[in-house]
């Protein structure tokens, strides 16, 4: 059985991608079958009998030549209706009974209801049918009711019902097809588009933990060098700090890359993403590096949606690193958090006289800010403050959405002052 059926099977593709071979087949089966047909004959008190009459000459090559016209039904199939009913028009007119030369032209219908227009369908099929039964009815001895006229007008007029029903399951299933492979197409394009965001958070997250941490261990690196010799226990301090701030960037880059590992992977971490509940910790952290802190308002009930969140304390982590590096000696920082009808305020202002972060050609610390508020429809703006300093305000809405690229006005939401 599966010998059979392979076989079968590859019978089918050969005759799809030979669609030439599969018309002259037919064309033959249906020359049999008109041949056939044309020695049978109805017999009074005995119905259909065979044998009982013999098709003329004319006649077999009528047959033959609209057999033959059929092998290029597919290429031309209006024109290979008009032959095969031109030539079923001859016979009807000069042949009584006539053979079945009409079956030709049924396929040929078929065809063109199969493979044409529903509008061209009804034109031609109609023609047709007209044409035929008139010339059944007009040319015959049987009266014009016979169910032989009647045959004719009955077999037409299926064929062309059956090839636009025959037309409409494969525009159906064409539809079908299409549907589905445009939801792949478009489960493929969304598939990117997020891991394209997934990477540009994760080098977000990346960037704000180096940096961080990087700028802390610079500092006191500095700091140790300069006292190691006069002060040696302020050195050592400095040094438990960069060991400190190096272990803490070493816990989050573990955490980060981990994001990178496969689902179900066992090591891969489970701890929750930063945010204004540990911003203690941060500001502890930044205390211990040598700059003064204060935290004027940190309004965190209720908490704050996780994306909101986590854009919060980036914000603040980049802001209070890029016053470490340059800001200069003796700067102060205030961070101020406040909850504003539907949005969450973040402030971060420093009274500096180094610059900001461009003063220096900068890195990438204000566009991933930039880029972190403005996916979640905020506005953030930074740039220097009347009378000294440097000042970063982001507005976020609690009610957290994201902007597409395109969005208008996504692009300008994020301040003109830096």
């Amino acid at each position: 059985m599966t010998t059979l059926g392979t076989g079968v099977l590859r019978s089918r593709h050969w005759l799809r991608d030979h669609p030439l071979a599969l018309d002259a087949a037919l064309a033959l089966a249906v020359l049999v079958a008109m041949i056939t047909g044309s020695f049978a004959h109805p017999v009074a008190g005995e119905g259909l009998a065979i044998g009982h009459r013999t098709p003329a000459v004319s006649s077999v090559l009528l047959m033959v030549c609209a057999a033959v016209a059929l092998i290029w039904r597919r290429r031309n199939p209006v024109a290979v209706l008009s032959v095969t009913a031109g030539l079923t028009v001859v016979e009807l007119v000069r042949s009584d009974p006539p053979t079945p030369v009409v079956v030709s032209t049924v396929i040929a219908l078929y065809t063109v209801a199969a493979r044409t227009d529903r509008p061209t369908t009804w034109r031609v099929g109609l023609l047709t049918m007209a044409t035929l039964t008139a010339a059944a009815m007009l040319f015959g001895r049987a009266p014009w009711y016979s169910q032989e006229n009647f045959g004719v007008f009955a077999w037409t007029g299926m064929a062309g019902a059956a090839g636009d029903a025959v037309r409409s399951r494969r525009a159906f299933i064409d539809a079908i097809r299409e549907r589905a492979e445009r939801a792949e197409r478009s489960r493929d394009e969304e598939a990117r588009r997020r891991v394209a965001e997934e990477r540009l958070r994760i080098a977000r997250d990346l960037h704000d933990v180096v940096a961080h941490h990087i700028a802390l261990v610079n500092v006191q690196a500095g700091v140790a060098a300069h006292v190691m010799d006069r002060r040696p226990d302020q050195a050592k301090e400095a040094l438990a700090h960069v060991r400190e701030a190096s272990r803490s960037a070493l816990d989050e880059l573990r955490a980060t890359v981990g994001l990178l590992r496969q689902s179900g992977d066992p090591e891969a971490p489970t701890e929750p993403a930063p945010g204004l509940a540990v911003l203690d910790d941060l500001v502890d952290t930044v205390r211990r590096a040598g700059l003064p802190v204060e935290v004027v308002c940190a309004d965190r009930r209720p908490p704050l949606p996780a994306a909101v969140d986590l854009a919060a304390y980036r914000v603040i982590q980049e802001a209070l690193t890029n016053v470490r590096k340059h800001a200069g000696p003796g700067a102060k920082a205030e961070v101020s958090v406040v909850r504003v009808g539907n949005t969450a305020e973040i402030t971060v202002i420093d009274n500096g006289s180094g610059g900001g972060p461009d003063g220096d050609g900068g890195g990438h610390g204000l566009l991933g800010m930039r880029e972190r508020v403005t996916a979640l429809g905020g506005t953030l703006t930074a740039g220097p403050r009347y009378g000294g300093g440097f000042r970063v305000h982001a507005i976020l809405p609690v009610e957290a959405r994201t902007v597409e690229p395109g969005e208008p006005g996504a692009a300008g939401r994020t301040g003109e002052n830096a």
